[in-house]
């Protein structure tokens, strides 16, 4: 017999979801997935349902769940139904569903579809062995005991399992991403639904919640493919005893590769996606990047806005071969989306990331704020994360500068310091303390007087003024920073230049 996993869900309204488990950190993989899932409701204006999948209780962490929630509110992916909005299908986690999943298994127990399992996990792997068969998983023991045999495994004190019994012949069907796949279930091994205890597993509540919640398309990694015929087996089950209406359509999404060409994994650094916020990226320049692992708006364009992703959005687009995650490429992408934030706009993303680098207060009290619109525009196309704010500004906002050690070691040596010197007496003379007059009065004695080419005359400045080699343009800075400041800078550069020298110079034995 052949089974083919058709659905009628095509022509229902749009339905997917993201079922999380609160096992771990959030990880790109799950962005990844929720974020195709979100686009590919908005694109058919569908329903993006939110639910925890929480029955593993002894790896469930409450920090997890946080996580995952906070996670995906800084990414902005909205759902229409969840945990904390509600919905008409809830509970929306899986561990406030249990009197669901026991009428559905007392359902499934009634039917033909399923048999109680005695064997111990020992039995199964010393008759496979004794076969000689290769296939892992059940052989089929228990699918047609006597009851002399059941009375006789319930002598020993033995509960059951209950397993599905898998069709036999072909399960086909049509992979949104992977088109038409067949698999035969002489390799799809009969599971189990629920341990003997009572205690519904994976197998039973995932396709249970998603029949009951209507779920018309699952969008999810390839690693699920190969329990996709199991699933699609027991929804014509669920629905011979009345609990769904029809079979979702399935694709599954490519592989997430890391370093040394292996998928992705939760354990490897660049995987954490909290960490991105911690350094600093934008929420939709990780998305635009996280879209690009499988899809692409055009063969020619690698950014765009989420909102031209849900207009253009085709899960058929999908590329299926694995993509590799790239982190210099995914800093490009958003250093691309901080050029496109308005003056204000950034500002108000890199406020938090100065405030808790202890750069400006919490408030931001009103000279900060002044002089914080002033600054920004100096260093709008200059930092490429939110990080980089504060190492760059943090200069302006205190008295007491913090000197990066290898540039004070390369610039601010015995010419660099006569540099300075020079610098020092020009600045002095000046009348007024604006940009203009402060470039002048700089080139006049550094480059035309004394002949040294700008790079040689402003780095050993910069450095003194702001700490650092990399800074907003100087003679702005400078302006920012006031004359009583600039000049005092300028006098503490042999001071700071001698702490460095002393700090590095080796310790005699």
């Amino acid at each position: 017999m052949t089974e083919t996993g058709s659905t009628d869900a095509t022509g229902s309204a749009v339905r997917v979801r993201m079922a999380p488990s609160p096992t771990g950190s959030p990880h790109v993989g799950m962005a990844r997935t929720a974020l195709y899932n979100w686009a590919f409701a908005r694109h058919h204006g569908g329903t993006f349902v939110f639910r925890i999948e929480d029955t593993d209780v002894a790896r469930n962490t409450q920090e997890s769940y946080d996580g995952i929630f906070e996670v995906m509110r800084w990414l902005g992916l909205d759902w229409d139904e969840g945990p904390d909005v509600g919905g008409p299908h809830g509970p929306y986690r899986q561990s406030e569903r249990s009197e669901i999943y026991a009428d559905a298994l007392a359902r499934l127990r009634d039917s033909s579809r399923t048999y109680d399992c005695y064997c111990t996990t020992e039995e199964v792997e010393a008759r496979r062995k004794a076969s000689g068969s290769k296939i892992v998983g059940y052989d089929g023991f228990c699918r047609e005991l006597t009851d002399e045999q059941v009375a006789a495994f319930r002598a020993q004190g033995r509960e059951p399992v209950v397993r599905f019994r898998m069709p036999d012949g072909e399960i086909t069907f049509d992979d949104l991403v992977r088109g038409d796949i067949t698999f035969h279930t002489d390799h799809v091994p009969d599971f189990a639904l629920a341990r003997a205890n009572g205690q519904p597993l994976y197998t039973l509540v995932n396709p249970v919640d998603d029949a009951l919640m209507e779920i018309t398309h699952v969008l999810r990694g390839e690693d699920l493919l190969s329990s996709t015929p199991r699933q699609i087996a027991l929804y014509q089950a669920l629905e011979e005893v009345g609990i769904a209406k029809f079979t979702p359509r399935f694709g599954h999404l490519p592989y997430v590769m890391g370093e040394g060409n292996k998928k992705l994994s939760k354990r490897d650094p660049e995987a954490h996606l909290l960490g991105y916020r911690d350094a600093g990226f934008l929420p939709e320049g990780l998305l635009n990047y996280l879209a690009l692992l499988g899809w692409a708006i055009a063969d020619d364009r690698d950014v765009f806005t989420l909102e031209e992703m849900v207009e253009a959005f085709e899960i058929a687009r999908v590329n299926p071969n694995p993509a590799r995650f790239d982190l210099k490429k995914a800093e490009a992408i958003n250093a691309a989306h901080m050029r496109m934030l308005t003056l204000e706009e950034l500002t108000e993303r890199v406020t938090p990331y100065l405030q808790r680098a202890g750069v400006v207060a919490d408030p931001v009290t009103p000279e900060q704020s002044g002089l914080l619109t002033q600054a920004m525009p100096l260093v709008h196309e200059r930092i490429n994360k939110l990080t980089e704010a504060a190492p760059m500004l943090g200069f302006l906002f205190t008295d007491e500068v913090e000197y990066d050690d290898a540039d004070v070691a390369k610039l601010l040596d015995e010419a660099g310091l006569g540099v300075v010197e020079a610098a020092r007496e020009a600045l002095e003379a000046l009348t007024e303390w604006t940009t203009p007059a402060i470039e002048e009065a700089l080139r006049a004695k550094l480059v035309e007087e004394l002949g040294l080419k700008p790079r040689v005359a402003f780095g050993p400045i910069r450095v003194a003024v702001t700490g650092r080699r990399v800074s907003p343009p100087l003679f702005e800075s400078l302006e920012l920073l006031g004359r009583e400041k600039s000049l005092a800078r300028l006098d503490a550069a042999p001071r700071a230049a001698a702490r460095s020298a002393a700090e590095q110079k080796p310790v005699e034995a």
